[in-house]
């Protein structure tokens, strides 16, 4: 199970109700911060998501409508007495960008913070994790940029309650029925596993692609993910911004979207000069469906 809750999915300078990025992805019951723009800590109050429960914290370029909030965040941990180590995955310099600011405001840690600096312009696993694996997307933008990439691991083979109690085998062996054995029974026939089980649901993925330019190379990687978040800060008749800012318009994401064979895309990133959002929604179905619109206090679940 896959829950992403949207806490900011605007850009640059935020309003009262347009927040600036970031989100929490719930994978497995794992949480993951994604990004930290100004206010994050409040919007994880409002959306009641524990502090203690977040232990990675990805952030994908040092612009501060994507970082700026961090250091609030930390300080906070710090005030409720976190023991928990937190890990930190970001690009060269955040180690420096934090320390700085925790040295000349006299802020003590109670517990650890682990810097996983990256330089590289190549995709890489960043995290093992015993739910997921997490691995950058190299990104076009003004400074270096990542995207994360999560990916589950193999799920269990679903058990056919039928078939288990049709045969009569005892309730010990479904956790070793699920994971592909193959059962004798008292009598000593062998019951092949797949009389038993069926193949297991893919395991859930998700991209979340940045601050980015169109970078049709991410196809690629992109290739049939279950859910794709991508930047979409224009629209097609402000294409010229997307050259100078190294940004993207609704169109552009729902070609990545279309061309990867992705399952859902989710549109963020907006620009506040546009006052009806809804027209993202409209410009991307012409290429791509379904589309969702990212919106601040949302939460999208995916089994």
């Amino acid at each position: 199970m896959m829950h992403l809750h949207i806490l900011g999915c605007h850009s640059a300078t935020p309003k009262a109700n347009l927040h600036p990025t970031a989100q929490v992805l719930d994978f497995n019951g794992e949480l993951c911060l994604i990004d930290c723009g100004e206010g994050t800590q409040v919007r994880l109050r409002q959306q009641k998501i524990k502090f203690t429960r977040i232990k990675h914290i990805f952030i994908s370029h040092l612009h501060g409508d994507h970082c700026y909030g961090l250091i609030g965040l930390i300080s906070t941990f710090g005030l409720l007495k976190r023991e928990a180590d937190l890990h930190i995955y970001g690009p060269k310099g955040i180690k420096k960008f934090i320390n700085i600011q925790l040295e000349l405001s006299k802020t003590y840690t109670s517990y650890k913070i682990i810097f996983h600096e990256l330089t590289s312009t190549k995709s890489e696993i960043i995290l093992e994790h015993n739910k997921f694996t997490v691995e950058t997307i190299p990104l076009d933008h003004r400074i270096y940029t990542n995207g994360f990439f999560f990916r589950g691991k193999s799920r269990d083979r679903k058990l056919l309650i039928n078939q288990v109690e049709e045969f009569g085998i005892d309730v010990a062996y479904y956790k070793s029925i699920k994971k592909g054995k193959d059962i004798k029974l008292d009598d000593g026939t062998l019951v092949k596993n797949e009389r038993l089980t069926e193949p297991p649901n893919p395991p859930n993925s998700y991209a979340y692609c940045s601050d980015t330019a169109f970078k049709p190379s991410l196809v690629e990687q992109l290739n049939q993910v279950e859910v794709l978040y991508h930047e979409s800060t224009f629209l097609e008749k402000d294409e010229d911004l997307c050259f100078k800012t190294k940004h993207s318009t609704a169109k552009q994401a729902a070609i990545i979207a279309q061309k990867a064979q992705v399952k859902h895309l989710i549109l963020g990133h907006f620009s506040a000069r546009y006052r009806d959002e809804n027209t993202y929604k409209v410009e991307a179905e012409t290429i791509f469906e379904p589309t969702y619109l990212a919106k601040s206090g949302q939460c999208f679940s995916f089994e």
